[in-house]
């Protein structure tokens, strides 16, 4: 596979005129539409936009470094003359948007263009990543038969790993950015809930949705988080190792559900941060475990949330024409009634508190997810195991997103058959910062090299 340049490297190639935005923007638009399912549609005035970026490059006054650069945009997310679709038949009508979210303005004034919406679950509720509507977007490293991409930003990490962009914005309400990462080999941030403005981002559960970008390493991660606040001339500087501390759930890697070679690559990656003067405790993390246990029972608030939203599209006219593995998932959540909602928002306030109290300023590590990406076949195939495999694929990020944790999911090597493993850093409720300076202290301790 060729190697794909890194957003970071992009922003020097434009800088010293070695190539422009028009061909960037062109070039991305041409490869994305040759690539099967990876986006929905594309900006129409992108190219319009590339011209006005080179010419600003041109004159010597580009809006930022990251001018020019072109990125693709989960289709939960407004863009101005676009619509946005949900990943759903049942949106397929829709206007097209009158304007751009919040976050592609912040973007679009730093020059950023957006070339195109990208493939999703529908509804964003669903960890792995299929679409019966658009089609299933797959990653091109995998020599056997294709795999699940990961959901529910498929799209958008698809089109990182295949390097039609070198970045991508998704969403995430209980993965849906660390899972795509994790299983295509990519860097993946879920940002705490206040730090970016939801404004034009189509909703799934308020009290859980997220956003955050998907790249191909955590400077390009903390670039794109940058942007999206209207700040990409805010340089992230990495935290010295020696001056962290780490917490490792030690519960989790005995469980006897993860891969093996899942939970060796994560040992691999903590002995590593040891040898580099990192302070690694390994202990189980009991709010952890209670959050997990509260996921179980009673229930997900996200699917609560979800269910309200949802339920006239559900039991509307349009209905049956949801895939039905989403359909069954949102039912689900039906019967759970008022008195069950309020136990679970006082046991999530209650367990926040507890992850501050066990934590401190300590950085959390865990797997991202508990195995490699699924085959896509079987999933397709089989409902029940489509279900099944799902709460398996999300269980070790819902915790995170109850907990209004911002986290990284990085690459942490491969399994024996070449597929890529991950590796998640969280942190505390607002730390985003600071955990984004310790990951860039962990990228350059680990020498991390985007799998090809």
């Amino acid at each position: 596979m060729p190697t794909h340049l890194t957003m970071a490297g992009t922003a020097l190639k434009l800088q010293d005129g070695s190539i422009d935005a028009i061909d960037l923007v062109s070039t991305a638009i041409r490869k994305s539409r040759a690539s099967r399912a990876v986006f929905i549609s594309f900006v129409e005035w992108a190219h319009d936009a590339a011209v006005k970026s080179a010419h600003r490059r041109r004159s010597g006054v580009p809006l930022s470094r990251l001018d020019g650069i072109p990125f693709a945009v989960k289709d939960m997310i407004d863009v101005s003359g676009s619509r946005t679709t949900a990943g759903s038949i049942t949106r397929i009508d829709s206007s097209p948007a009158s304007r751009n979210a919040a976050v592609i303005t912040a973007m679009r004034t730093m020059g950023m263009i957006p070339v195109g919406k990208t493939n999703l679950s529908e509804f964003a509720f669903s960890g792995l990543g299929l679409n019966p509507h658009f089609g299933t977007p797959t990653a091109d490293f995998h020599a056997a038969a294709p795999r699940a991409p990961g959901g529910s930003s498929s799209g958008s990490a698809i089109a990182v790993q295949r390097g039609l962009v070198t970045a991508a914005i998704g969403t995430d309400t209980a993965g849906s950015i660390r899972v795509p990462a994790a299983f295509n080999g990519l860097v993946g941030f879920r940002a705490s809930t206040g730090r970016y403005d939801m404004d034009g981002v189509h909703p799934l559960a308020v009290t859980l949705d997220s956003l955050g970008p998907l790249t191909r390493t955590v400077e390009d991660c903390a670039l794109v988080d940058g942007a999206m606040r209207g700040r990409a001339n805010l340089e992230a500087c990495a935290t010295p190792l020696e001056q962290v501390r780490f917490v490792v759930d030690s519960s989790l890697l005995d469980d006897p559900t993860l891969q093996p070679d899942v939970a060796w690559n994560v040992r691999s990656v903590v002995t590593r941060l040891r040898e580099r003067g990192a302070l690694v405790e390994e202990r189980p993390v009991d709010a952890l475990t209670r959050s997990r246990e509260a996921i179980a029972t009673p229930g997900w608030l996200g699917a609560i949330e979800a269910w309200s939203l949802l339920q006239p599209v559900v039991e509307g006219e349009r209905g049956d024409q949801i895939d039905r593995r989403v359909r069954n998932r949102l039912l689900a959540a039906k019967g759970i009634d008022r008195h069950v909602e309020a136990r679970i928002r006082a046991l999530r306030a209650e367990l926040m508190l507890d992850m501050q109290h066990e934590l401190v300023d300590a950085v959390l590590v865990t797997p991202t997810v508990k195995h490699v990406a699924p085959s896509l076949a079987a999933l397709e195939a089989n409902d029940s195991l489509f279900a099944a495999i799902n709460l398996e694929t999300l269980s070790l990020t819902m915790p995170g997103s109850l907990l209004d944790m911002p986290g990284v999911a990085m690459p942490s090597g491969a399994d024996r058959q070449g597929l890529p493993t991950s590796v998640l850093f969280s942190a505390q409720q607002g730390h985003d910062d600071r955990l984004l300076r310790v990951c860039l202290a962990v990228e350059s301790a680990l020498l991390t090299r985007p799998i090809q």
